[in-house]
């Protein structure tokens, strides 16, 4: 190719280039003036409420939500047993609780203590593998995995559970163990301290498990309440709607009676067990939706366990552990009548609809600022570009001349700058928590699988009637076409194309 046809097929490059740009930046106020709303309810299957008669809830972070002080405290109680029960260095003391360092949903292989985001099809999002407080280097991500494909064999299996290298965090609670894990591998790393992956691992979730089945956590959140619970009064709001319209409602839960009791009595009010016609503690969930053996048993206010067989579930009455089974023969309360909330898409969801046929509803509360992050100027404009570019690249690519191909490249330099920072944007270190670069999460994949409906919080269901459809929108498959009347009748379908990070 001449020096004159080169010039001419890279300016001309540069013009479809350029005007692509501004047939971009004509479309920005549209896209602009259609935000989404944070308090909507996004539905993955359709489902009517007016078919819903008994509503069920889990109580951590479904009905009572807490503040980042209650992360804080697990990481210290946690931190601290490390270093007096299991002998761990005092220089550990010097690390706090950074409640921006990790998201929900992350893998954390144990062999390699390695923590890092996974999309839907087991493909690690290179740049988010974190050894410790610090990035790993993308080559060497590469050449530990092979690539950067997971196998099924190593992954978490289906529930979630720990399998022989990979465990997935889907615990809001799992916060803190997440940033202990990493500030521990932070810290042997630094002093050059030889350690086993595996025995950290398992002592960081000793630690952390004790916070819990000690009490520790449940003793300081009662004593300062106010502290530690927020949200009381929207979570009152629904529960009140739903008694007024004649909905029967139940609580499932592992935590124990004093501590629920103490948190909705913040909440609610004292007759707050007026408004459940079943109340279950110490429920052991996921065991409870699959381990047919544990029979009920009831509790008395002060926490004396009663010795008597359980016939009936009454109203007013306390009941701890049991089984889903056993709950179904004494209420009855079976299939698509039953919607059931919970914030752990495992351990409350999964096996209610995979086996039992109930309707869910996944409550995330980090949607309010990923939403909000999404309807930003810099988000929209920024995606909307990415968008366009990426589209321009797949047309161009067919020129394979060294001009053409030079520009190209600076392109695909530019994409992967902006692809950065928009991951940036969500979280520093692992960006969004339902989406890598482009494909869905694997946290986002098993949330589309397990929860008909998602929402940041219960109170998102006092903008609607009880007599309410959510209807999925019609997403195109990769062959169909992109154009559908739907997808651009409100900003929210615009919204979530968009979400590329």
């Amino acid at each position: 190719m001449s020096t004159s046809s080169r010039e001419d097929k890279t300016s001309w490059l540069w013009s479809v280039y350029n005007e692509t740009k501004q047939q971009t930046q004509d479309l920005i106020p549209v896209i602009s003036n259609n935000f989404v709303n944070p308090d909507t309810i996004f539905a993955n299957n359709q489902m009517s409420l007016q078919d819903i008669e008994i509503y069920g809830f889990d109580y951590d972070y479904t009905l009572a939500f807490y503040s980042r002080h209650l992360h804080t405290l697990i990481f210290n109680i946690a931190r601290d047993i490390l270093i007096d029960e299991h002998r761990y260095p005092e220089g550990l003391k010097e690390y706090d609780y950074m409640p921006n360092f990790v998201i929900r949903g992350l893998h954390y292989d144990v062999q390699k203590a390695l923590l890092m985001k996974i999309d839907a099809f087991h493909y690690i999002q290179l740049g988010t593998v974190y050894r410790g407080l610090n990035p790993v280097p993308e080559k060497e991500v590469i050449a530990m995995y092979e690539g950067s494909h997971v196998p099924l064999e190593i992954m978490s299996d289906f529930y979630g559970k720990v399998c022989h290298t990979m465990k997935q965090f889907m615990d809001i609670f799992s916060l803190p163990e997440m940033t202990l894990l990493s500030c521990v591998n932070d810290y042997f790393m630094k002093h050059n301290i030889d350690y086993e992956p595996v025995h950290l691992y398992k002592d960081v979730k000793e630690a952390i498990g004790d916070v819990h089945v000690r009490g520790i956590m449940y003793r300081a959140v009662e004593a300062d309440i106010e502290k530690y619970i927020c949200y009381g009064e929207q979570t009152h709001a629904v529960l009140r709607k739903l008694s007024k319209n004649g909905k029967k409602m139940f609580l499932i839960t592992n935590s124990p009676f004093d501590f629920v009791d103490r948190g909705m009595n913040y909440i609610v009010g004292k007759d707050w067990r007026d408004l459940f016609d079943v109340v279950i503690v110490q429920a052991d969930k996921p065991g409870f939706f699959n381990d047919r053996r544990k029979p009920f048993r009831r509790v008395t206010d002060k926490g004396v366990l009663l010795w008597d067989r359980i016939h009936h579930l009454e109203k007013g009455q306390i009941y701890k552990q049991g089984n889903l089974y056993e709950f179904l023969r004494l209420t009855g309360w079976r299939g698509s009548k039953v919607l059931y909330f919970g914030d752990h898409i495992y351990s409350d969801l999964a096996d209610l609809t995979l086996k039992h046929g109930w309707r869910t509803g996944a409550i995330i509360p980090e949607l309010r600022k990923e939403i909000k992050i999404m309807n930003t100027e810099e988000y929209v404009h920024t995606m909307t570009w990415l968008q366009a570019l990426t589209a321009l690249l797949e047309q161009m690519q067919v020129h394979q001349d060294p001009a053409s191909q030079t520009v190209i490249q600076q392109w695909i330099n530019e994409r992967e700058e902006m692809r950065l920072r928009t991951k940036d944007i969500f979280n520093a270190q692992f960006g969004s928590l339902f989406r890598t670069y482009h494909n869905p999460t694997y946290f986002s994949r098993r949330l589309s699988r397990f929860a008909d409906i998602y929402m940041a919080s219960l109170s998102c269901l006092l903008n609607y009637d009880l007599q309410h459809t959510f209807y999925p929108r019609r997403t195109p498959l990769q062959h169909e076409s992109p154009i559908w009347p739907e997808q651009t009748s409100t900003g929210t379908h615009v919204g979530e194309s968009l979400h590329i990070t």
